[in-house]
């Protein structure tokens, strides 16, 4: 896989690799593994949301006007 990346972006991939002593290489894995979870819990999230909301949207709608 290449990674294009504009000056700028190589710039501070290069500045986050060097203040965390790790490889660029690192730098990308680990932010593809955040992204990758926070993913998983958002889907999670509205999964559960889809489950609840209907359930308790009454009660909602009256707290709503109260």
């Amino acid at each position: 896989m290449t990674l294009r990346l504009s000056e700028e972006e190589n710039r501070q991939l290069d500045e986050l690799a060097a203040a965390e002593g790790r490889s660029k290489q690192e730098i990308v894995r680990l932010a593809l593994a955040d992204r990758w979870a926070r993913l998983q819990k958002e889907e999670q999230l509205a999964e559960v949301l889809g489950r609840v909301l209907p359930r308790y949207q009454g009660l909602l709608d009256r707290l709503g006007t109260a």
